[in-house]
């Protein structure tokens, strides 16, 4: 299995790049660009879709013969304003050009040419959870768009002292629709960026047990089995999720042992 802990290659460029063959599975890809203002990329999207994520600051984006001029807003993730996010279909060519310092996100998973390349617009806001577990989520491509062939894409912010993806659970299971294999990657930011946070990846069997100390900038595989993660008093967590499987939809087991939280939580 591969290392489920991955750091950032550096500091400016292509500082993750994650694919299927790198992490041992077979659907998702996590890259990630840092740009200076007037660094350009470009790519072609093989046989996978794609959604940029301009985590933070401004670029020039366009793909798959479409100009979608300067995008972002946030120059920093932890203004918690809504992503400018942009779907390419496989197939296809991208580029994008830094206006300003920035960091943008490359989602990635197989495609079917289904959907046309689009700006990924009217992303919506939800507070999840209750007390300490209570978090912040922006559902950039959940199944609830119908925007992508596999990909499933959304943003969460946990306050400092807060629990998220808690209670554990777990989508490592082709069964729909009691639950879908999903396969999953975390990219963490922390505020202020010299905290840390924790992150336990398990199975109810522990034949997979480890927890890790996330800084700001790593990313975290989840290849099955629980993923609770934690933010200590001080410091802010982000994550950004990629996930993809067989099949587009998020279907999970919340863990045996402490499903009684969620159960409480509903009822009252």
């Amino acid at each position: 299995m591969a290392k489920l802990q991955i750091k950032p290659n550096g500091t400016q460029g292509k500082v993750h790049d994650i694919t299927p063959e790198s992490a041992g599975w077979g659907y998702v890809g996590f890259g990630l660009y840092k740009l200076e203002p007037g660094d350009s990329i470009s790519e072609h999207t093989g046989d996978r879709e794609i959604i940029l994520v301009l985590v933070e600051g401004k670029a020039e984006i366009s793909g798959a013969g479409k100009d979608f001029g300067e995008m972002g807003e946030r120059m920093s993730v932890f203004e918690r304003t809504r992503p400018h996010c942009v779907y390419i279909p496989n197939g296809q060519d991208w580029s994008a050009t830094a206006t300003t310092r920035c960091e943008l996100a490359v989602c990635s998973a197989p495609g079917k040419g289904n959907y046309p390349a689009r700006s990924l617009d009217g992303i919506g806001f939800e507070e999840r959870g209750k007390g300490a577990n209570t978090r912040f989520i922006h559902p950039i491509a959940m199944e609830d768009r119908d925007v992508a062939d596999s990909l499933l894409v959304t943003e969460v912010f946990t306050p400092q002292g807060n629990w998220s993806s808690y209670p554990p659970h777990r989508h490592d299971e082709n069964n729909f629709p009691d639950m879908t294999y999903l396969e999953e990657t975390y990219y963490h930011r922390l505020n202020p960026g010299q905290g840390y946070g924790l992150q336990r990846v398990f199975t109810e069997d522990g034949t997979l047990d480890e927890t890790m100390a996330v800084q700001d900038g790593d990313v975290v595989l989840v290849p099955k089995g629980h993923h609770p993660c934690g933010s200590p008093y001080g410091y802010e967590m982000y994550y950004l999720n990629v996930m993809a499987g067989p099949l587009r939809k998020w279907r999970f087991k919340n863990h045996p042992d402490h499903d009684w939280i969620a159960q409480r939580d509903a009822d009252s």
